[in-house]
């Protein structure tokens, strides 16, 4: 069967190996069979509740199951995925669910009272479905009892490859949220060309541990074995870590996927029995792979020691869906650079007036192919500024070798002009992060009274060290102007729930500190 749409996906699958387990979540086993079952009785309840093609059907659940029960359900019964960060408080949800007029909800138990007063003030939200159920019946749909009461219904008609499959809210080049739309085709090129770079097959076990609204746990950690027929060990957080390593060695991971915050606390963490054991119960594990953020290259060296296993370091954005590139698994590494694009992915790098640059010079990646989005949700104006005859904005700075490697300079809007020359944070932060006695870095700009514009740097300590020892290594590796004015040690840095430290947070912290 010929893969054009995501259902298919999971249906060729399931024809293929029925009885083989797709999903490991605790002590239960779901087999293929089990998750096509489950996905079409769902659908032909959202059916029984209105839900038609083009409808747009939210998520809000923490990892589990039913969020991938789910998902396929809403695709099967013609709607549009919808997931909602689960850090979201009850008004940031409600901006996305008025946004793409959100039909229906699937909550956890912990969202419903903000559910259902956001349902009292959204016209087009009809319908809350909870999982587990809760009391109030009569408001809200227990989700497992949906199931039991619809049969199984094949989808009407075929799914066109450039459908919108799912919505996925991204802060993109401002901070208000936007939908990017992302196609059928889009996921299932950029899953395919995932699958190419890493030889990924139906042996391969994949462990997901980053959260289910996210594209990369998306794309790599749920589409991607699902397309090959194998198995998704799903797992509710990383901690307790004993836990994680337990499902490895349990479901035999063979693909570990995480992001760089993560690694750091792996490079560091003090293993909870000897080397041996260890090597062990991690040998299923072929390959680590890195994306969302910045990989420092002290962590890889750090990690790559520790646990004998290569890392590869990968890039992407939503609106990419989300890979645009990855390390190779042989031949040529540079654990310093985000890689190669993927073989469908084009690449160049532009100057601010738009020209094309040359090898080793620094400006805008640009980035066209197959999965990139066909634009934001009902915000053309927007969607034209970041997609220009095809070429998709980063808002990134990089450069590319002569082997066709990029390298991320930093956000296009992080760039720190010093008296009117260029200083990259990832420069800082990469010699930060070598410094011994420094666990985590961030280096923003910061208003000056008198200079302008100035670097400064935020610091999570590991031992005994002083800002005059940390300012003195960086003067012998830097030109002065690159140099932080000032250094912040804090307990620990703000971040996402994906590991992503948040710039913004601590741009707002300082900027007041020098007027």
């Amino acid at each position: 069967m010929e893969v054009n749409n995501l259902v298919d996906l999971l249906r060729r699958s399931f024809a293929d190996f029925p009885a083989r387990t797709a999903i490991s979540f605790g002590t239960k086993k779901i087999t293929y069979s089990q998750l096509e079952d489950f996905s079409s009785r769902f659908a032909s309840a959202l059916h029984d509740l209105g839900v038609r093609e083009g409808d747009r059907v939210a998520i809000w659940l923490p990892n589990r199951p039913e969020f991938i029960y789910a998902i396929f359900g809403i695709l099967k019964a013609g709607g549009i995925v919808v997931p909602i960060n689960t850090m979201f408080k009850r008004e940031e949800a409600r901006f996305i669910l008025e946004d793409c007029r959100v039909k229906v909800l699937i909550c956890s138990l912990d969202k419903v009272d903000y559910s259902l007063n956001i349902t009292s003030r959204c016209d087009s939200l009809k319908h809350l479905i909870c999982i587990p159920g809760c009391e109030n019946k009569r408001v809200v749909f227990d989700f497992y009892e949906l199931i039991d009461k619809y049969k199984k219904i094949e989808r009407i008609g075929g799914i066109d490859e450039n459908t919108p499959a799912f919505i996925l809210y991204t802060s993109g080049t401002t901070g208000v949220p936007k939908g990017a739309c992302l196609s059928h085709k889009n996921i299932i090129s950029n899953v395919k060309g995932c699958s190419a770079v890493i030889n990924f097959s139906k042996k391969d076990c994949t462990i997901c541990i980053l959260p289910l609204f996210h594209s990369f746990a998306l794309t790599v950690c749920v589409f991607l074995p699902l397309l090959k027929g194998a198995k998704i060990a799903l797992m509710r957080s990383l901690r307790p870590f004993k836990r994680v390593i337990r499902s490895v060695f349990k479901n035999r991971v063979t693909v570990f996927v995480a992001v760089p915050a993560i690694y750091n606390i792996l490079a560091e963490i003090k293993l909870p029995f000897s080397k041996r054991i260890f090597s062990i119960v991690f040998n299923p594990v072929r390959i680590c792979i890195s994306g969302a953020a910045a990989l420092p290259y002290p962590v890889w060296k750090k990690f790559e020691q520790k646990f004998r296993r290569k890392l590869l370091q990968g890039y992407g954005l939503t609106e990419a869906s989300p890979v645009v590139s990855l390390n190779p698994l042989g031949g040529l590494r540079k654990p310093d650079s985000i890689g190669k694009p993927l073989s469908s992915v084009e690449v160049k790098v532009i100057s601010r007036n738009g020209k094309e640059l040359s090898v080793g010079e620094v400006g805008e990646l640009m980035v066209k192919g197959p999965n990139v989005m066909a634009g934001y949700y009902n915000a053309g104006e927007e969607t034209e500024k970041i997609i220009e005859n095809g070429w998709l904005h980063t808002g990134d700075l990089a450069r590319i070798d002569n082997d066709g490697y990029i390298y991320i300079m930093g956000r296009k809007k992080e760039m720190i002009n010093v008296r009117g020359l260029n200083v990259y944070p990832r420069e800082i932060e990469d010699l930060l992060y070598k410094y011994p006695k420094i666990k985590e870095a961030a280096v923003v700009g910061a208003r000056h009274k008198h200079r302008g514009e100035v670097p400064v740097a935020f610091i999570v300590k590991q031992g005994e060290v002083t800002a005059r020892e940390i300012l003195s290594y960086l003067k012998a590796n830097l030109a002065s102007y690159k140099c932080p004015l000032k250094l912040f040690f804090k307990e620990s840095l703000p971040k996402n729930l994906t590991g992503k430290i948040l710039k913004k947070k601590l741009q707002e912290e300082v900027n007041d500190t020098f007027q």
